[in-house]
């Protein structure tokens, strides 16, 4: 016999003459793997008429094993341990169908481009659950640090270096003013120095687009007179619409009346949007595959199509 055919002699066989070996009874061994006690001595007579040896020397239903048999048991456990392994990583890997993952984002990615995303992925994992968190920047990234998200769409993204980032696309911020206030007029674009005598509306201390909004100033040589606080994109433009202040916005698809959104020639307001996990953490196979079609996907599909794509 040579070793392709021995291979194929001991693979089928191999779990039932380990369960024999360890046990050393017939009986037991054949309740252990749950088959017919005369169906387990027919594969063992099988394996021993195969290799030409005996492996056990027989005591009515009692067995000891042979020098050969003890042999075989030493490589033999190796190999059942080596198949037990590959068949939970296998039954792992399905089972990210029916995993959770818990998703924190901005505020600003909640009304149209979260839903997106989870639409688009659930076409091909439907079982999947998802527990979704949102939040400043700040917060978002505090919980995924204490491992109350596995990941998180963001921006700016950290540098952190126990933390992971990958860039989805750069997101443009507008200065939104109101319809009937004299920077509206300049719909061709202004520099941002333009509204620095202008009061502010914007998100709170925390947020991301608030550190870029003051940075942004700063690099257009003012300090920004918040006259309003928040936390919703929406509620902001509302209040720009209300004639309570201008305000440095991500786009909206949805028209709010009363204001008008300008392009800033000066600083360069853009954000990089991203992906952010924790470096080296374990995570459950749901959030792999998760992780993997953001990686994949995320570009096309979190970026409304007048934004700029980056390479995940």
């Amino acid at each position: 016999m040579d070793e392709s055919e021995l291979l194929a002699a001991l693979a089928p066989r191999l779990r039932q003459f380990t369960a024999v070996a360890r046990t050393e009874h017939m009986t037991r061994a054949a309740e252990a793997i749950g088959v017919p006690q005369s169906t387990l001595s027919r594969g063992i007579a099988r394996l021993e008429h195969d290799l030409g040896v005996a492996l056990f020397v027989r005591a009515g239903r009692a067995v000891r094993l042979t020098r050969a048999g003890r042999t075989l048991l030493r490589h033999a456990e190796r190999a059942v341990a080596e198949l037990d392994a590959a068949a939970r990583e296998i039954v792992t890997d399905a089972d990210a169908v029916r995993g959770r993952v818990a998703l924190g984002f901005l505020h600003t990615f909640g009304a149209e481009a979260v839903p997106r995303l989870l639409r688009e992925f659930r076409r091909t994992h439907p079982d999947v659950r998802f527990d979704l968190a949102q939040g400043g920047n700040d917060a978002i990234l505090q919980r995924l640090r204490a491992g109350e998200v596995d990941v998180c769409l963001t921006s700016p993204l950290p540098t952190d270096p126990t933390l992971v980032s990958a860039p989805m696309y750069e997101q443009e911020l507008r200065l939104v003013v109101p319809v009937d206030h004299p920077l509206a007029a300049h719909r061709d674009g202004l520099p941002l120095a333009a509204a620095a005598g202008a009061q502010f509306v914007g998100y709170r201390p925390g947020f991301g687009l608030r550190s870029l909004t003051e940075a942004w100033c700063r690099e257009a040589g003012f300090v920004p007179r918040m006259a309003f606080e928040g936390e919703d994109g929406e509620t902001l433009r509302g209040l720009v619409g209300a004639g309570l202040g201008v305000a440095l916005l991500a786009p909206s698809s949805h028209v709010t009346p009363g204001v008008v959104e300008l392009r800033v020639t000066h600083p360069r307001t853009t954000r990089t949007v991203g992906l952010v996990w924790v470096a080296d953490r374990p995570v459950g196979p749901a959030v792999r595959v998760f992780r993997d079609f953001l990686r994949r996907n995320g570009p096309e599909l979190l970026a409304p199509p007048r934004a700029g794509r980056l390479g995940a």
